[in-house]
């Protein structure tokens, strides 16, 4: 029988753990001694489906809920970046390079809207997981944070949550008419070219109708080379209420369209702190939502609730890249064939000798000529085009019973459902070969990577085409019982069984080959939990906890998961044997209370085990690779926070230790690492060895809020996000050191903290006026970074073999890039409410 490890073994956590141990051990009669206060009680739903709630101190687990006054009073743009200021645990790297396409981190794992990434959170919008069918990718952009009321982040693998949920859940629920009545508009401007409007409507009749509309449109030109960003939203919610029933339709649609121009290499970023890579980086999202949602109480102990949904999202992208298979080839100089068809077509002044790197910063006649003859372009073409298109719907349906009463004389809480989801998806992908221009854009030629191409003797060309048909069902049941043994403890025992059926179709090589994404998978297990928790008193309480959550493998893994056939993401996919689920085993203990009505903190540890965890591996093909399951990753720490409010000030802070290493031994691509086997500038692999901290992932967080009244109309608030240095991706066994001449940068990032400043000035009843300074001190800083080969000089031309030829191969310059952080933006707005 395999021994899970215990939070304790850990020697950081152990001293925490004793004492924590310790206070589980206080009896219920020495807390007659305790001074109790009156309680702040925050009731909460234990699943994504409105229930009957129960208060925070029963719940296993360190909750972090939020409000909508709380989310609307930060200024945060939307739902991620308030995460970024005010939840404890959470970071995020600007890898997309846009605010609106930020990878979310909790405790180590990832909602990120890019494909490819490692999904680790699920996110529910009104009961409904908004992972998105494939690649469980979250896109932070569809969710309008004017129409939040309230969302709460639960931690660990609850799963009463679904799939996805290895490193918490995120449950978002949103306005009603009743509850947020009255009409404002609000608009603003600032930097870098902002603008926004916002209105907001709701009410309520006799009748028992409701209705709520928001609506939002954002333009901004981006402080990065041409980075603009267009986002427009619009969210309803239609209901009807009696005693005993209530009835919501939600009605959401987005049309959005974002530039996010990536990482940026080291040298370039330190001569312009807005420059870009390679451009454009463009992605267009447009979604609608339904969702009917109905509670009904049948008497005062028992509530039915459910809900039915549809969701279509149209996703397409045109990304200008460069062409990393051109820069081990001479690039420059028209051979007599080349010159000879320019000619032909109506070109002139191309060189007839002696181009080179010195004299040709940005070729580009040799991928015209071999555009021309079909010949070559995957070689002599310095850029790369990548367009994608992917068609999702899914629907489905949930329903839950909420049954309160006494079990052998003991209050009790009894929660069972059901679920139902299926998506359908089309994606399609294909590149385009061009060449790179001195703006970093990319001009096309008539050349396609479809394999049709020429590649040379004993080479084979690019295809990085895709035509995917998927569609994956997932049948789930759940239910959990909160047991109050006596008036101190209560024990609470939860349970969902998923079976995951996914099915892949090739459009393009049918026929289940060892190149077809054909394929028929199924994955099932039932995910337990077990919690108690301890209240000796109304000023303080403990709480200990473990949970077992699952993922299945997603359609872009699964179709990149076979060592016959690797593949180069995110350009292409290939075979799909297998994949197993991936099974996160978390444990949960802490104390948490409040000296006052205003006072409140927390105190916990929680390990977090990844089994089967999913990794791209390298293949000995160069550059290429495929997923595969990977033994073990562990994620731990220590949790502590408190607020409080004196007088007119009011302060919070929260401090996260994070610990995140592999517990399994892997080998991985290397490219731009110096501890590569294949030599220095070559893409070779590297070890990862147990023990090695995961990438991006630093080990310090610290968050830190104060806000002060000045009057009754004048506010101010400041605060602080302090995150400490993290390794780059591709540094994954954390040896890599830069040489100078082969190797730069040194495979990490470096820490950083970052203050924001908001203020706010009420008019009258009606007109308030506000602003706020993000980055106030102007720090120059990076979220993450990764290592890989880089195509340009110092001086920004393109270096096609920078080296001399090593046993048949050229050597490339490996630099770490970086996602920089954005620069001091002020923006200033009014509000205007009836």
């Amino acid at each position: 029988m395999q021994r899970h490890p215990s939070p304790s073994s850990h020697p950081r956590v152990r001293p925490l753990v004793l004492a924590l141990a310790a206070a589980f051990a206080t009896s219920a009669n020495a807390a007659d001694s305790v001074q109790s206060v009156a309680p702040t009680v925050t009731v909460i739903g234990q699943t994504p489906l409105p229930g009957l709630e129960q208060p925070v101190s029963h719940i296993a687990a360190p909750v972090q809920s939020f409000s909508a006054r709380e989310i609307d009073d930060s200024m945060a743009l939307d739902i991620s970046a308030f995460m970024n200021r005010r939840l404890n645990g959470v970071h995020i790297n600007e890898t997309q390079g846009n605010p609106f396409q930020a990878d979310v981190n909790y405790r180590g794992y990832t909602a990120s809207p890019l494909l490819g990434t490692p999904q680790g959170l699920s996110v529910y919008f009104d009961g409904v997981r908004i992972n998105q069918p494939f690649g469980d990718v979250v896109s932070w952009d569809l969710i309008p944070r004017s129409a939040i009321a309230s969302m709460n982040m639960m931690p660990g693998s609850n799963p009463l949550f679904g799939l996805n949920t290895l490193g918490g859940a995120l449950a978002i629920q949103t306005k009603e008419g009743r509850t947020h009545a009255g009409t404002s508009v609000q608009a603003s401007a600032g930097s870098y070219g902002r603008r926004a409007v916002e209105f907001e409507h709701g009410g309520f009749n006799d009748q028992g109708l409701e209705w709520f509309v928001t609506a939002n449109q954002f333009h901004e030109n981006g402080w990065r080379t041409n980075s603009p960003s267009d986002v427009r939203q619009v969210f309803g919610k239609f209901g009807w209420q009696d005693a005993r029933t209530d009835l919501d339709l939600s009605v959401a649609y987005a049309d959005n369209k974002m530039n996010g121009n990536g990482l940026q290499e080291k040298r370039l970023l330190e001569q312009d702190y807005s420059s870009i890579y390679t451009q454009p980086d463009i992605t267009k999202n447009r979604s609608m939502f339904l969702n009917l949602t109905g509670k009904h109480s049948l008497n005062d102990q028992t509530l039915l609730s459910g809900n039915i949904y549809y969701r279509k999202i149209t996703s397409s992208t045109y990304n200008g890249d460069i062409n990393e298979n051109a820069l081990e080839n001479s690039v420059y100089q028209p051979s007599l064939s080349e010159r000879n068809a320019l000619t032909a077509a109506g070109y002139s002044g191309f060189p007839t000798s002696g181009a080179n790197a010195a004299n040709t910063p940005f070729p580009y006649w040799r991928c015209l000529a071999n555009a021309l003859l079909a010949d070559e372009p995957n070689e002599k073409c310095t850029g790369l085009i990548n367009r994608s298109r992917t068609d999702q719907e899914n629907f489905g349906m949930s329903g839950q019973a909420s049954v309160a009463g006494e079990l052998a004389g003991r209050k009790n809480l009894f929660i069972v459902g059901a679920g139902y989801d299926q998506s359908n998806l089309h994606f399609q992908q294909s590149g385009q070969y061009g060449y790179i221009n001195a703006d970093r854009s990319v001009t096309p030629v008539d050349a396609w990577a479809d394999g049709s191409q020429n590649a040379g003797a004993g080479e084979t060309a690019l295809d990085s085409r895709v035509s995917l048909n998927g569609r994956t069902r997932t049948v789930s049941v759940f239910a959990t019982d909160t047991l109050s043994l006596n008036d101190y403890w209560h024990a609470t025992m939860s349970g969902r069984y998923n079976r995951t059926t996914v099915k892949n179709r090739d459009n393009l090589n049918p026929g289940g080959g060892s190149d077809s994404l054909d394929g028929n998978h199924s994955f099932n297990r039932f995910n337990p939990a077990v919690g108690v928790t301890f209240t000796p008193s109304r000023s303080w309480n403990a709480y200990a906890g473990y949970n077992e959550g699952s993922r299945t493998p997603t359609a872009i893994e699964l179709g990149c998961a076979n060592p016959e056939n690797p593949c180069k993401l995110p350009n292409a996919m290939a075979g799909d044997p297998p994949l197993k689920q991936v099974v996160t085993k978390t444990w949960d203990l802490g104390l948490r209370g409040q000296f006052d009505a205003s006072s409140r903190w927390n105190l916990g540890v929680f390990r977090a085990t990844s089994h089967d965890d999913i990794l791209f591996v390298a293949d000995d093909q160069l550059g290429y690779g495929y997923f595969k399951n990977f033994g073990k990753t562990r994620r731990q720490g220590v949790e502590a926070g408190a607020s409080t409010a004196i007088g007119a000030l009011s302060l919070a802070v929260n401090y996260t230790f994070l610990d995140a290493t592999y517990r399994s031994s892997e080998e991985v691509g290397g490219a731009g690492n110096s501890t590569n086997e294949e030599g220095p500038g070559l893409e070779g692999t590297i070890d990862i060895k147990k023990g090695n901290r995961i990438p991006l992932i630093p080990r310090h967080l610290l968050k830190a809020s104060a806000d002060y009244r000045f009057t009754q109309a004048f506010s101010m608030g400041a605060d602080l996000i302090g995150v400490s240095g993290s390794y780059a991706r591709g540094n994954e066994n954390n040896q890599h050191q830069p040489d100078g001449t082969y190797y730069l940068g040194s495979g990490r990032s470096a820490g950083y903290a970052v203050m924001n400043l908001s203020a706010r000035y009420r008019v009258n009843r009606q007109l308030q006026v506000f602003g706020q300074i993000n980055n106030l001190f102007d720090r120059e800083y990076s979220t993450g970074a990764q290592l890989g080969s880089t195509a340009f000089s110092a001086a920004g031309g393109v270096v096609a073999r920078p080296f001399g030829e090593v046993g048949g191969e050229y050597p490339q310059v490996g630099s770490t890039f970086y996602a920089p952080g954005a620069p001091r933006t002020a923006w200033i707005g009014v509000r205007y409410s009836l």
